[in-house]
């Protein structure tokens, strides 16, 4: 139903964690064309209050990543009732759950325009009933949406090899990416560079391994110490971890770091990780899954070479031997070989940092990604 001349979006996401550091400017954009909602588990902080972000109205509502049959049908129920009340023009959901929870109220409500935005596969790393359940789930909710999103090319054929989603139902938007760069935030900067170093007492010319993100199994966080701990203690590179502790692995990353532990350093999530790109030599992802890691463009927009796994979503991200290197996924061997390439050689790195940044800005740029989001909206909802 339109307020005021402008059609009603609603966008919901399960964290407040993925609203805040990659559909912040997004919804920001579609708000000087649409009236938005963005509806997330904000907890007992509450949702930032109204005109905090443009016209951007933002909700509450306990939708939780973990499974919980009970308090997600409870979910369910009330986004049921919500979609009802605000009779919303379209509703664009982020992540699994809120895909599964709200694309099925959408659908149950009678809403006209449902997307859902795959950004990778929990069960792609799985065996077993736990697979076969998960992927299945994905199936169904993609089948309530009325146009299906892809965060990446490989992504996409990879859906589609699997029986998913059909190839006349989804789309990757530009280049791909969630979000895109922020090529004005993320750019090098010697001061951070210094500042950053200075804070955590790393050598100015001591070569820095940098992982964002959460740390946890499928991230290869333990394949990516296993694979620094077998560097030379010559070269004396240190690894710094940024972003928070989820599954208890901070420990069994030092555990496992051995005589190299003084050199593995953690820092908790920050709202600012441009300071420590900036700070960093090379950016590590030895991820066993992604949809399309924003991370890797943000790097990269900093000069920042990558080392990632060869998996759908981060070989979209990075081109090989050009703005960075791949390695094999659990393969801990290979990954000390690319890193020891990287580590040894600075002028590579430069010149793979150099052609990384332009990359990014030529395809990647977050005003590129957000602008073509825009346009899908007003091309499906008018």
């Amino acid at each position: 139903m339109c307020v005021g001349g402008k059609k009603r979006i609603c966008v919901v996401a399960a964290s407040p964690l993925t609203v805040r550091a990659l559909l912040w400017e997004q919804v920001g954009l579609l708000s000087k064309h649409f009236d938005v909602t963005v509806l997330a588990n904000w907890g007992k902080e509450g949702p930032p209050p109204l005109g905090s972000h443009g016209s951007v109205r933002f909700v509450s509502l306990p939708i939780e990543r973990a499974v919980s049959p009970a308090r997600d049908a409870w979910a369910l129920a009330r986004l049921v009732a919500f979609f009802r009340a605000e009779r919303f023009d379209a509703v664009h959901s982020v992540t699994p759950k809120a895909g599964l929870l709200a694309m099925t109220a959408a659908r149950v409500c009678g809403i006209p325009v449902r997307t859902h935005v795959f950004t990778g596969q929990v069960w792609a790393t799985r065996r077993g009933l736990g697979r076969f359940v998960l992927k299945n789930v994905d199936w169904f909710f993609a089948r309530q949406a009325t146009g299906v999103l892809v965060d990446s090319l490989s992504q996409r054929e990879y859906l589609i090899a699997h029986g998913v989603v059909g190839a006349h139902q989804c789309k990757v938007l530009e280049s791909g990416s969630l979000c895109g760069a922020d090529t004005h935030r993320f750019v090098p900067n010697l001061q951070a560079r210094r500042e950053v170093r200075g804070e955590l007492g790393i050598d100015q010319d001591a070569p820095m391994l940098l992982f964002v993100g959460r740390l946890n199994y499928d991230k290869g966080v333990l394949d990516l110490v296993d694979a620094f701990a077998r560097q030379p203690g010559s070269l004396e590179p240190v690894l710094v971890f940024v972003g928070p502790d989820e599954a208890g692995m901070m420990g069994k990353i030092r555990q496992r770091a051995g005589k190299a532990v003084d050199r593995v350093l953690f820092v908790d999530y920050t709202r600012q990780p441009e300071r420590y790109m900036a700070a960093a030599d090379v950016l590590c992802l030895p991820s066993y899954r992604e949809g399309f890691p924003t991370v890797v463009l943000e790097a990269a927009a900093c000069e920042v070479p990558v080392l990632g796994s060869r998996v759908y979503g981060v070989t979209d991200a990075l081109v090989d031997g050009v703005t960075g290197l791949l390695h094999e996924p659990r393969d801990v061997a290979d990954l000390a070989v690319k890193m020891r390439r990287l580590l040894v050689d600075p002028c590579q790195r430069k010149v793979m940092g150099e052609m990384g940044r332009k990359r990014v800005v030529d395809s990647f740029s977050k005003e590129r990604v957000n602008g073509a989001m825009l346009e899908w909206y007003q091309d499906v909802v008018g």
